[in-house]
């Protein structure tokens, strides 16, 4: 166990030099782990036959392709889950190679009606585009052409121009491996954790802050800081912590993803009405159907995301057995452990029995914390400011392939350095920026143990 005395008094070394330099700047992200092993993407373990059943049901919806019968659009970034969701497995995130977006573009879009924007590329991230000038997601692509939408006339955004007028950031796709235990982490164990004693010296002296995220409707005041102001609880799904519930991210992803209308999402996007292929919502719980085809599309996708199981770390890949735990004490002694917590407890009160009193091994406080300038992308929501992010979960780190909320980096020693930048006339400065000074210091072998150690996640 590290002393936390022991590591304030590390900090405080380094502190004397923040504007170090990487010593000889010799490590290397080992890159995408390679041991034969998805290591992801199952469902949790013993579940009775019922909930199996619903997952394999659930895990067959969440990969299906829509169309345009099937109320895809007018406006979208891609026809399925799966298709956002796919490395190393169902469920995770942009695979390395192989964008979908751009084969969902160039075999399925009519190309007269639609172009496909610069930054989606062979071999880039998925991606969303957000205009900071109003918050929102502007979709990629239409439906204007396509099989059974010859009618729809709408046009693209102008994505150029948003670019031009540094009016344009993006979103890559969170991985939902072992969300279920995300969503059964109470709130007080949230609070508790950030208010732990035992952290709180260090902390103070990195300049780590953080607060849970929450929505406050028309600037309400809860009278409780940092609760929803829905109904008084932590949201923590999305970039910005911005979702409560699986089954709201569901929702919310299936109305602005791919322009399905749902029971939580009931309005169209895009309600031109030459471009309306099916009756709104698009998608409800049907009670005419037999077993689970009864229940709505987002519930069945809540349910899939639910009953995922953590991902499982690598105890020798990369780097060997002694190396990956050596760097899981250079993770700790740096200070990265402060926002990225190895570990909290579920409610022990679960319906799901393989979700109750169980250890969610990841590495995040759920909490959102000012990230500087280098990362701003402008975006408030709810309570997370425009350079404020959720603490990343880092489980299943070791197959990723893409790094930051925009995924502007597939190398993890750039993205632990993309966490130092400001303060800035507009924001703070980031809160890792004594962390990653920390980081610099460490001599090459050091460095490479840590690497190891998150590529083994």
């Amino acid at each position: 166990m590290v002393s936390y005395k022991n590591l304030v008094a590390v900090i405080l070394l380094a502190a004397s030099a923040a504007n170090a330099q990487q010593l000889s700047g010799n490590a290397r992200d080992p890159g995408i782990r390679n041991d034969g092993l998805a290591g992801a993407g199952g469902p949790l373990p013993n579940l009775s036959k019922p909930l199996a059943d619903l997952f394999t049901n659930s895990q067959g919806e969440f990969t299906q392709v829509e169309g345009v019968t099937d109320g895809l659009g007018p406006t979208m970034n891609l026809n399925s889950c799966s298709g956002c969701h796919i490395n190393p497995a169902v469920g995770g995130t942009s695979p390395p190679t192989g964008n979908p977006q751009v084969a969902f573009f160039n075999t399925l879009l009519n190309q007269a009606t639609n172009t496909l924007p610069s930054f989606i590329t062979p071999n880039g991230p998925v991606r969303e585009a957000r205009f900071p000038s109003d918050g929102g997601v502007h979709d990629l692509f239409t439906i204007a052409g396509m099989a059974g939408a010859d009618k729809c006339r709408i046009s693209q955004p102008n994505f150029a121009q948003a670019a031009a007028a540094n009016n344009l950031i993006f979103r890559v796709p969170t991985p939902l491996f072992g969300a279920g235990f995300v969503e059964q982490i109470t709130d007080a164990t949230i609070v508790e954790n950030l208010a732990d004693s035992k952290t709180a010296a260090a902390k103070a002296v990195l300049g780590i802050h953080g607060h849970p995220n929450i929505t406050l409707t028309g600037h309400a005041i809860s009278g409780q800081p940092n609760l929803n102001g829905n109904d008084g609880t932590i949201s923590r799904f999305g970039w910005k912590a911005q979702n409560k519930s699986l089954l709201l991210f569901a929702g919310e992803a299936y109305n602005v993803e791919m322009g399905i209308s749902n029971e939580l999402f009931n309005s169209e996007r895009n309600e031109t009405a030459s471009c309306q292929f099916k009756t709104v919502p698009n998608d409800t719980t049907n009670v005419t159907m037999a077993g689970f085809n009864l229940l709505s599309d987002i519930e069945r996708f809540a349910v899939f995301m639910r009953l995922l199981d953590q991902p499982v770390a690598s105890k020798t890949v990369p780097g060997g057995a002694a190396s990956i735990a050596n760097g899981k004490t250079t993770f700790n002694q740096t200070g990265c452990d402060l926002c990225h917590t190895p570990s909290l407890p579920t409610n022990p009160n679960s319906t799901i029995p393989q979700l109750s009193g169980k250890v969610a091994n990841l590495f995040s406080d759920l909490a959102v914390h000012h990230m500087g300038p280098g990362l701003a992308d402008g975006i408030t929501q709810g309570q997370a400011g425009p350079d404020e992010f959720r603490t990343v979960p880092l489980w299943g780190l070791g197959k990723r392939a893409f790094f930051l909320h925009d995924g502007r980096t597939s190398d993890l020693v750039a993205a632990i350095h993309f966490h130092r930048s400001g303060p800035s006339a507009a924001t703070a400065a980031s809160e890792a920026n004594a962390v990653i000074n920390n980081f610099d210091m460490l001599p090459d072998a050091s460095q490479q143990d840590l690497l190891n150690f998150l590529r083994s996640l």
